[in-house]
């Protein structure tokens, strides 16, 4: 019974992590293209 408890902390653990490795990312696609813009487009 408490490996089955076990398993199923790991898997939340394990989707949380995967979903936060997606939120880092798009945050840094995000960042990147921003700074892109901001170079094409200096003091605007």
């Amino acid at each position: 019974m408490g490996m089955w408890i076990e398993l199923g902390v790991f898997a939340l653990v394990f989707v949380f992590a995967i979903h936060q490795w997606n939120d880092l990312k798009k945050e840094r696609i995000k960042r990147e293209s921003q700074k892109a813009s901001d170079e094409q487009h200096p003091g605007g």
